[in-house]
């Protein structure tokens, strides 16, 4: 089956230029010599906001080249077929019917103060607007489209910040992906579809394990409340095996087979995730961990790990599933390249993702000039053994709720079934690590901790 067409608009290169406010003389006031500067970065039609620093340049001159910070990427939107035809207003890839149809409006707004969401927030101060109409069909001749390059005026505002100029880099292109979906949780034995429009076509099956050496395989599902208090007291006075089961997840994984039945991939816990002493939380300083493994002479071979945690939240995001993956090196020697680090929400869910957009140089890479000329936007090789660009994407399901993950993968980074196969296995394991960071005090949700289910 063909990959399923995306498109990515990045931006870029934002470095600011000209007196933006005066400053007042008694030194009171906001001036962006003082405070930082920074945008929003929205796409219209696309519910993603990024927020990004922007330099500024001394007023006294104007020509000098940014700095270093200038040169990085502020933001990028990942436009699915169906963003793609709700921007056309109809189907993205047929011939335009409307005038306009197919075109997106770039918005950047630039502000002085603070970032915060607290009291920070009123300290801000709006210096312009940029809106930039972007015709999106020209990508879908399957070329780069450089949308701007170069400094434009800000818009409205007060009349100091009106003679302020933003440069910025605005870049579209296609990113065709595979897209993957399990039928069901991953512990649930599912099947893996490969989609591409309304056509799902099965590629993969899923089987889960666990085990542990007392036989028991409900150890992560006991409450505490169940218990009588007589026993909860000797256990946190004295200490048992079952204390130590019941503060410790351990032994799950999950296989990928292909549809011979052939293993392909696999997805192997291979430390516990432990509640840390005198809590029911996997902290970040002992995280638990997944080896991801491929197929190779004749054993497996390791090709990931992925780290989990229960991080703190404070607010309406609550606590979060942290994670950290590493690529490991061909070899035994040497040490691993981490290529994701984040934090996904306990209570909503999110995704996980490896996007290298900007690893080992700029994807927007150029200096701003005061001539305005626009150039060619050069893509610098990343560090990553290759891995460089979006590399994947899955959804994760809020604790307790569950919910069958959604796999994207680019197709630069799929040769073969076992490519994606070991990018499905993470996936699963990213699944899972939300369920294996779940407090102790909590239940897991069907299909963890029930022992009809796990055969």
């Amino acid at each position: 089956m063909d990959p399923c067409p995306f498109v990515r608009v990045l931006v870029g290169n934002l470095a600011l230029k000209g007196p933006v406010a005066a400053r007042p003389a008694g030194g009171s006031g906001v001036h962006p010599s003082a405070h930082p500067c920074f945008a929003t970065v929205r796409l219209d039609k696309h519910p993603s906001r990024h927020t990004a620093a922007v330099p500024l340049l001394p007023p006294d001159d104007a020509d000098a080249p940014p700095p270093p910070a200038a040169a990085s990427l502020a933001a990028g939107f990942h436009l699915s077929k169906a963003d793609l035809d709700r921007i056309a207003g109809g189907s993205f890839f047929s011939p335009a019917s409307a005038s306009g149809a197919g075109t997106a409006k770039l918005k950047v707004a630039i502000y002085s103060g603070g970032r915060g969401t607290t009291c920070l927030l009123r300290s801000r101060r709006l210096l312009g607007r940029v809106s930039l109409p972007l015709d999106l069909r020209e990508t879908a001749e399957g070329r780069a489209v450089v949308f701007h390059s170069g400094w434009v005026a800000l818009g409205k505002g007060a009349s100091a910040a009106a003679k302020a100029q933003l440069y910025l880099t605005v870049k579209a292109e296609v990113d065709p992906r595979f897209v993957f979906e399990f039928d069901g949780e991953p512990e649930r034995n599912p099947q893996v579809f490969q989609v591409q429009g309304n056509r799902r076509q099965p590629v993969y099956t899923c089987s889960f394990g666990c085990r542990h050496h007392s036989g028991d395989w409900n150890w992560g599902s006991r409450s505490a409340q169940s218990e009588p208090s007589s026993s909860r007291r000797w256990r946190s006075s004295m200490g048992s095996e079952r204390e130590r089961l019941g503060k410790e997840r351990k032994g799950w994984s999950v296989t990928v087979h292909d549809l011979s039945g052939s293993p392909v991939a696999l997805a192997s816990m291979v430390t516990p995730f432990v509640a840390s002493p005198g809590t029911d939380r996997v902290s970040r300083s002992n995280p638990g961990a997944w080896l991801i493994l491929r197929p190779g002479d004749g054993t497996w071979q390791p090709w990931g790990r992925l780290e989990a945690w229960r991080e703190r939240g404070g607010g309406p995001a609550g606590d979060g599933l942290g994670y950290r993956f590493e690529l490991l090196p061909d070899t035994a020697a040497g040490p691993g390249v981490t290529l994701a680090e984040s934090t996904i929400s306990a209570s909503k869910g999110g995704k996980f993702a490896i996007d290298l957009t900007g690893a080992g140089g700029n994807p927007l890479a150029r200096t701003p000039s005061s001539s305005g000329r626009s150039g060619e936007l050069v893509r610098r090789p990343s560090p990553c053994r290759g891995y460089r660009g979006f590399v994947m994407s899955s959804t994760v399901a809020s604790e307790g709720t569950g919910g069958p993950p959604a796999v994207e993968v680019g197709v630069q980074h799929v040769g073969c079934a076992e490519d994606a196969a070991a990018f499905v296995a993470l996936a699963a394991a990213v699944d899972l690590s939300m369920n294996a960071c779940r407090l102790f005090s909590h239940k897991l949700r069907r299909g963890l901790s029930s022992s009809a289910t796990l055969r």
